[in-house]
């Protein structure tokens, strides 16, 4: 085989968002885009801000020696010190740009955190429902994920984590709002999460990071707040991107934060700048550096998200799906009629709707909806969802 035996096993296994994703290609090429419903990727579709192109024209235009040249590993010093200001405000936590990296996308920022901490074997844990990305990031570099069954309503479950935590766990990865639930852990779930972490590093004589993944921060509705992590538990590692607030997930633009009070705070912060060189991003995109460093707090029209995810549950309701209207992020996770998602998201396949089943997600008898799409697409859809939903009735 001209290919490891390792990466043809991920590929076997590789996620079902994608295969989704690449069965709509085929079916749209077979039937025509407007009559395939493709409800598979979180691919923005809301325009970036103006200020976005404004930005980015200007300084494109600008006659500027070196603006295409190397930086500091980190990224440039005074973007870093933008994001630090922000980031402080965001986090109730006084930083400065010594503890922020710009990276290439959050998912740059997980692996560079994951590299400068794993030693071989060593387990990083995480809730159900996730993104099974997390799983190959962790393989990157030595790690095993494994993920813990969530409580009701979608909630960590502590006393399951700190069951789970022995020396060889050295770190844990939230994501809230989550992709694909659209949960937003509570301050109070998140305190008592942090103080079991604090207890288990204790029992197991290890720093335990936690691993914030927030790119759906800025998501948010009907006043829902994303509460800060810092103030609660000193390990923390933020990570994110502007893909999702800004919509421009190609440009692979984002950043980590260190808490400035985490454990050996200058190793790491020095490791994961030596990661991000190593790895072969050597740095975050020299433009989009430039371009966010005056965007910060900024986002899209949520305002968008919010009439979608309206028109699509009240949609789904009215056929009798059972459904909780998720509080943050562009996905809709509910739970498959008659309880197999495999079959179901099948069906629904028939009716040239597609949609990714939650054993993608770690969490079998339920799926996920991106409603990041135009109006047109959800309402159309709603035939072929009524459909799928009388034949498992």
């Amino acid at each position: 085989m001209a290919i490891s035996t390792r990466i043809a096993d991920m590929m076997a296994g590789s996620s079902f968002i994608r295969k989704m994703f690449e069965t709509g290609a085929k079916l749209k090429a077979q039937y025509g885009a407007d009559n395939v419903y493709d409800f598979s990727l979180g691919n923005p579709n809301v325009k970036p801000i103006s200020d976005f192109s404004a930005d980015l024209h200007r300084i494109i235009d600008e006659d500027q020696v070196g603006k295409h040249g190397y930086m500091p590993n980190a990224g440039y010093p005074w973007v870093r010190a933008a994001v630090a200001e922000y980031v402080s405000e965001e986090q109730k936590m006084k930083i400065d740009e010594g503890c922020v990296i710009m990276t290439c996308g959050a998912g740059g920022g997980m692996n560079i955190a994951l590299k400068s901490i794993l030693n071989p074997g060593d387990k990083v844990l995480v809730s159900s429902p996730c993104f099974m990305e997390y799983k190959f990031y962790a393989d990157n570099h030595g790690g095993q994920l494994e993920i813990i069954p969530s409580a009701e309503g979608f909630d960590l479950d502590i006393d399951a984590f700190e069951k789970s935590i022995d020396a060889s766990v050295a770190a844990v990865i939230i994501n809230s709002p989550n992709n694909p639930s659209g949960k937003i852990y509570s301050e109070e779930n998140l305190k008592d999460f942090s103080l079991m972490l604090d207890r288990a590093s204790t029992r197991t004589g290890r720093s335990i990071y936690l691993l914030c993944d927030e790119p759906y921060r800025k998501i948010v509705f009907d006043g829902a707040e994303v509460p800060a992590v810092f103030p609660l538990y000193r390990n923390t590692i933020v990570v994110t991107s502007y893909s999702k607030d800004l919509s421009i997930p190609g440009e692979r633009i984002g950043y980590a934060a260190i808490n400035p009070g985490a454990d050996d705070f200058e190793n790491l912060i020095n490791a994961m700048i030596l990661c991000n060189r190593i790895l072969g991003f050597v740095n975050a995109p020299a433009l989009m550096q430039r371009v966010v460093a005056g965007l910060q707090g900024r986002s899209v029209d949520i305002e968008a998200y919010r009439r979608k995810r309206d028109l699509l549950c009240d949609g789904l309701s009215d056929i009798g799906y059972k459904l909780e209207k998720p509080k943050g992020t562009f996905y809709l996770f509910l739970e498959v009629p008659g309880g197999d998602d495999l079959s179901f998201v099948d069906l629904l396949q028939e009716e040239r709707v597609l949609v990714v089943p939650g054993s993608g997600f770690a969490m079998p008898g339920y799926f996920r909806i991106s409603y990041c799409v135009d109006d047109s697409v959800i309402i159309n859809s709603m035939n072929g969802f009524r459909t799928a939903f009388d034949k498992i009735k």
